[in-house]
């Protein structure tokens, strides 16, 4: 596809370190500043923040049952931190700037170094001021390795991202603290992409099998994803294996923080259209990820595949004898919320926006003192979060994997993001088996910005 301008222009007490470890002997993660050419040729090049220099970050693999380590190096003029999202992790690794560790002063270090229970797709991304950070570019996939992987020819890696950039000097669009971007849907780009590059392409054979593992880093734009001259099923979400892979029938909606495995064969003919397509604003199909058919692997292709092995501890029991914790989701433009607490006070509406703040989850803006619940290491918890506002919210939970609870008391996939809906209802159960305190808020990371986050004690 040609891209022209216009359509270019359309579109609380912390943690210590954890156990020392031998710096000397410890891999790098450079958070640092780079030039990147983000929009096509012909446009400026863009500056920005990231890991060792590229846009995502360097893919990190790791064997399931390892242990992971990295220095992070700030040689940015701003404090960071990392969050190792979707990993169940120790507490102090966590990366959260203000609940689990202080934020990386520039010119310092911290030594990251945690187990790797389980296998999957994960991501790496900035916590500290996250809203500009991840939108700056700190972002990078993390990829945990079965001991028995699945009978696919390729495994690639789609970081799906978009970019708000001025066409006329490459800059990001600096709206990073604007009132109507923080209060209202979030920061949306005008240039999407995969893997750093707003026309990506895959080469493949015909018959090929690829596991797909789609990751979307972006700031708050939920895709409505399809895929074409291809037959995939959905082995995984959120790095956690389904019971039984989902054939890929329909649109696939992957909201910011979320990740789904596909497992997919390139049924398309030489030199026909495939490929991952996305929904764009002017409700069209559009290509994200070019797939370009070369050749034939097999005459015929493969049956449906096998699951992909079982992480541990995947069960949630003790779900009915569970107590409902009420969460609701409020404020935002147009609805907004007649006082919450924040900072220790009681403030209206009108106060809120002075201070920079839009969102609330039950009766609190922003972390407050005191979590939202404390739980028993091993207690099964359900938090039912009502969406009394007008936008979408893609709550994650740190630390720990949840069960959404269906109106008829069944159980969907494991995940750590759910999007809620607009004057909907969802109920989470999970199982508090790892202490700490464990972060939940909204990933359209505008809304964590200005207040929509809080969180759970595990003792």
């Amino acid at each position: 596809m040609k891209m022209t301008r216009r359509a270019f222009c359309a579109g609380l007490t912390l943690a210590p370190l954890a156990r020392p470890v031998q710096a000397q002997d410890m891999p790098l993660l450079t958070a640092r500043a780079a030039t990147v050419q983000l929009a096509p040729d012909g446009y400026p090049a863009t500056p920005v923040w990231s890991y060792d220099g590229t846009i995502p970050g360097p893919v990190i693999r790791a064997a399931q049952g390892s242990r992971l380590q990295r220095r992070l190096v700030n040689t940015l003029e701003v404090p960071t931190s990392v969050h190792w999202h979707g990993i169940r992790i120790d507490n102090a690794m966590d990366g959260v700037a203000g609940l689990t560790q202080n934020a990386v002063p520039p010119g310092e270090s911290f030594h990251y170094a945690f187990d790797l229970p389980d296998a999957g797709t994960y991501w790496y991304h900035a916590h500290t001021n996250s809203m500009e950070q991840v939108a700056r570019g700190l972002s990078g996939a993390l990829i945990i390795e079965e001991a028995t992987p699945p009978d696919v020819d390729r495994d690639e890696v789609l970081m799906i991202d978009d970019w708000l950039l001025d066409p006329d000097t490459g800059l990001f669009v600096d709206d990073f603290a604007a009132p109507m971007t923080r209060s209202h849907g979030g920061q949306i780009g005008n240039l999407v992409g995969v893997n750093g590059r707003y026309d990506y392409r895959l080469p493949a054979r015909q018959n090929e099998r690829l596991r797909l593992r789609l990751i979307n880093s972006a700031n708050a734009q939920i895709f409505g994803l399809k895929l074409e001259g291809l037959t995939g099923w959905t082995v995984a979400l959120d790095g956690m294996p389904l019971d039984t892979p989902e054939p890929v029938t329909d649109t696939l909606v992957l909201a910011p923080a979320q990740r789904m495995d596909l497992i997919v064969d390139v049924t398309a003919e030489e030199g026909e259209t495939a490929g991952l397509l996305f929904a764009s604003a002017d409700d069209t199909w559009r290509v994200l990820a070019e797939v370009s058919v070369e050749g034939r692997a097999a005459s015929v292709p493969r049956g449906a595949p096998q699951p992909l092995p079982r992480n541990p501890g995947m069960e949630v029991t003790g779900i009915d004898s569970a107590s409902v914790l009420e969460m609701p989701l409020q404020g935002g433009a147009m609805r907004g919320v007649e006082s919450v607490t924040f900072n220790g006070q009681r403030l209206g509406w009108q106060e809120l926006v002075q201070k920079g703040q839009f969102w609330a989850l039950a009766g609190q803006a922003g972390l407050g003192e005191t979590p939202f619940t404390t739980l028993s290491r091993g207690e099964t918890a359900r938090i039912r979060m009502t969406n009394d506002t007008i936008f979408p919210h893609a709550m994650h939970m740190h630390g720990m994997h949840f069960r959404v609870r269906k109106a008829d008391g069944s159980l969907g996939p494991l995940r750590d993001t759910v999007l809620v809906m607009p004057d909907e209802t969802t109920e989470i159960a999970f199982v508090a088996d790892n202490p700490g305190k464990w972060l939940l808020h909204c990933h359209m990371l505008g809304h964590a910005a200005s207040g929509m986050t809080n969180w759970i004690m595990v003792t």
